[in-house]
């Protein structure tokens, strides 16, 4: 069974939440309402503009090997602290590593929390 997409929504929020209280000085969210909203707003953008963006990044892609993947997931994440309030992060090399950051520890919530049949 595919995971909903608010149980994405709840696992990002608190992914950038923890990030951006313990792990990176250049990220940083005002509260839990913050990481929500832009755990909210990184699902859309991510299910709207990265398919996009990763089909027009094709040839950079192959070209990289994916690598190229990291910093367009990191310019989704720029995208998003343009569109939430109380979200500050400072500069593309920060957000691909925030990026990273995010995806570790999703994972790991979700290899916990999350049980698929």
């Amino acid at each position: 069974m595919k995971k909903s997409f608010l149980a994405r929504v709840v696992v990002n929020a608190i992914a950038m939440y923890l990030v951006a209280r313990y792990l990176s000085s250049g990220f940083y969210i005002s509260g839990a309402g913050a990481a929500l909203i832009a755990g909210l707003m990184l699902g859309i953008v991510n299910s709207v503009i990265r398919p996009l963006l990763l089909l027009l990044s094709l040839p950079l892609n192959l070209i990289t090997l994916g690598l190229f993947t990291l910093v367009v997931n990191g310019l989704m994440l720029q995208l998003t602290d343009a569109l939430v309030a109380g979200m500050r992060l400072n500069g593309l090399i920060n957000a691909i590593w925030v990026s990273i950051l995010i995806s570790i520890i999703s994972l790991i919530i979700n290899g916990v929390l999350i049980k698929e049949d």
